[in-house]
């Protein structure tokens, strides 16, 4: 099977009243003539203005359609919402849409799920109670029967950052480091890098914790006593991983081709280089799971819904990287 004969894959529809209308419509503009995987979009189609709707009853139909129309595979029940006005009735479709787009995606139907973003106190009155997308998506898998390992990657500006630990106080990180995790997202990091990137001997750096990761323990001792023999335990299994490299020099050494990937201890110290690097492009993908998952890296945008002027670089790249990733799956499975 060649990669254009893959599933489509599976958009799902976000908050409605965000910036997920505009760019789904924006993203099918660009996409349509392109020769990766089609998406289709699982919502109403009377949320999509700027762009030719065709409704669809299965996944099967959406790549016959795509040159000529966005495929959408209707939601029952999604309430009309005026944009930039957030409608805590949308929630229970909202979070149907996740699961139908993981269920679709498990059974082969699609290619793998690509999320429009979502605003997650919104949700929260509907029983909705993961801290994102990412441990909603790993969660309907694993209920599935499948083993997960979800870790955080963003992609942008020529970096692929993952991150150790993500929305937690800083005081609270050092003691979180030593309980293994550094091992198992590395793992989920190097595996990803082979089968989803194609890149056959990976090579991963590690940040500090610490400025200059540490100087040599003047400067705090996580990088002695946790990350450098996390190192050498990876390094001795094979994997190609550096010891702690200083957080203010090693983006600037993956950028020049030293690694492949980057492993930041702390959420602002992965997100700032990846986010300034570019600011519109990138995109949060989840490794470790047995679907393809990947996703906008920004938030609904409610002002900008409301103001008209939504920007579809990130949902364009998403969508782009979901199909390299499923391709790549492919290769790999051959």
């Amino acid at each position: 099977m060649s990669a254009l004969s893959l599933p489509p894959l599976a958009l799902t529809m976000g908050d409605p009243a965000g910036c997920g209308p505009a760019i789904t419509a924006a993203a099918w503009a660009v996409l349509r003539a392109e020769a990766g995987p089609a998406f289709y979009l699982i919502g109403a189609p009377d949320q999509i203005s700027g762009a030719p709707v065709q409704l669809i009853a299965s996944p099967a139909e959406a790549a016959g359609v795509f040159a000529d129309a966005l495929p959408v595979l209707t939601l029952d029940d999604v309430p009309n919402v005026t944009p930039g006005k957030p409608d805590e009735a949308a929630a229970p479709a909202i979070i149907r849409s996740i699961e139908r787009a993981v269920a679709d995606t498990l059974a082969g139907h699609a290619s793998g799920v690509v999320t429009n973003p979502i605003n997650k106190a919104l949700l929260y009155a509907s029983g909705f109670r993961f801290p994102g997308h990412t441990e909603f998506v790993a969660h309907l898998c694993e209920t599935a029967g499948h083993a997960v390992n979800p870790v955080m990657l963003l992609t942008g500006g020529g970096l692929r950052v993952a991150l150790a630990t993500i929305h937690m106080p800083l005081a609270e990180v050092p003691a979180v480091l030593g309980d293994g995790r550094l091992e198992r997202i590395a793992r989920t990091v190097n595996a990803a890098l082979i089968r989803e990137f194609g890149i056959e001997r990976p090579r991963i750096a590690f940040t500090g914790l610490n400025p200059h990761a540490g100087e040599g323990g003047s400067i705090g001792r996580e990088e002695i006593d946790i990350i450098n023999p996390a190192a050498d335990r990876l390094q001795a299994e094979g994997i190609r991983i550096s010891h702690a490299r200083p957080g203010d020099t090693v983006f600037a050494e993956a950028l020049s081709g030293r690694f492949d990937a980057v492993i930041a201890m702390t959420h602002d110290q992965g997100l700032i280089p990846v986010k300034t690097l570019d600011m519109w492009g990138g995109v949060n993908s989840t490794l470790g799971l047995p679907i393809v998952r990947t996703s906008p890296d920004h938030g609904t945008a409610y002002d900008a819904a409301a103001a008209g002027n939504c920007r579809a670089d990130s949902l364009i790249a998403a969508l782009r990287l979901a199909a390299t990733f499923a391709a790549n799956r492919q290769k790999a499975a051959a």
